[in-house]
């Protein structure tokens, strides 16, 4: 998957410019992404994190 389709994929999903935690975790496993990309990505989009599994957001 490249850069530019994954930023599609977090795009899609996310809402208000937040993205939940739990997809974002669904969303590594679905496209075999490393969840770290998807964290960085969201970071350099100023994309918030929102309702944290483990309270960190």
């Amino acid at each position: 998957m490249t850069r530019e389709e994954l930023i599609a994929e977090i795009r899609k999903e996310t809402k208000d410019n937040k993205l939940e935690c739990e997809r974002a975790y669904a969303m590594a496993h679905e496209l075999g992404v490393p969840l770290g990309d998807i964290g960085a990505l969201c970071n350099e989009l100023k994309i918030k994190i929102v309702k944290c599994q483990l309270g960190c957001f």
